[in-house]
């Protein structure tokens, strides 16, 4: 049996490479906040590896996070669990700032109403044009808001800091009907629905609105006002 070319990743590695990518940091980078061979940090994040708990400490500290959320501890809770920060604010966001941390793809929810009331559901999304595209069941409580008027929020919550942003976008969704748009707009979506397999269905919805929120922590180190 011949071996794979290279060993499983541990989901260590793989918090760590997430969390390092979403702060734009090289190995490098992180090596020097984590007193580490970047070597070492390559091979944290590409094999199976269980780094000792002095070293998680430095390198939480590092990716500005903390040790649970690199082992995974915390992923079936919800975000927020962390106290209020001192010194927070909230600020308005506008529409470019919106539009930058929508980003072209990500995961959000939709508010609509069903024949029970009221739904949340979450989803992926994909933003194309300026519009933004689900893939859904064609039963699914989305495709049967078909031509109504739904509201889709997407955020980010950072524990480690107590802070974090949101975005809402509220319009009018529509199904696609044509066949050969309805291909093309799934051949350029970054991925499948995490949900799995029978979500074929587009969706796009067409925002008349779209309003966000920063909460920000000042003596956060991205937060920190300009000396």
């Amino acid at each position: 049996m011949s071996r794979p070319p290279h060993p499983p990743r541990g989901d260590i590695g793989r918090r760590v490479a997430a969390r390092r990518l979403q702060l734009d940091l090289t190995r490098q980078d992180v090596a020097l906040r984590a007193g580490a061979a970047p070597g070492y940090i390559q091979y944290v994040e590409e094999q199976s590896a269980t780094p000792g708990i002095g070293f998680l400490l430095r390198l939480a500290d590092a990716l500005e996070t903390t040790v649970p959320e690199l082992a995974g501890g915390t992923m079936d809770l919800p975000g927020g669990l962390g106290r209020a920060a001192r010194q927070a604010r909230m600020v308005e966001l506008d529409d470019t700032e919106c539009r930058q941390l929508l980003g072209d793809h990500g995961v959000g929810r939709v508010a609509l109403t069903g024949g029970d009331g009221p739904v949340l559901l979450p989803v992926n999304y994909q933003v194309l044009d300026g519009e933004v595209m689900f893939l859904t069941g064609d039963r699914s409580p989305l495709a049967g808001a078909a031509g109504t008027e739904i509201a889709f929020e997407t955020d980010h919550i950072d524990d480690a800091f107590s802070k974090g942003w949101s975005v809402l976008l509220v319009g009018t969704v529509r199904a696609v009907e044509d066949e050969d748009e309805a291909r093309r707009l799934r051949e350029t979506a970054y991925s499948a629905p995490w949900a799995g397999e029978g979500r074929e269905y587009v969706m796009v919805l067409t925002s008349r609105r779209t309003t966000g929120r920063r909460i920000i922590v000042d003596d956060a180190p991205e937060d920190a006002a300009p000396r």
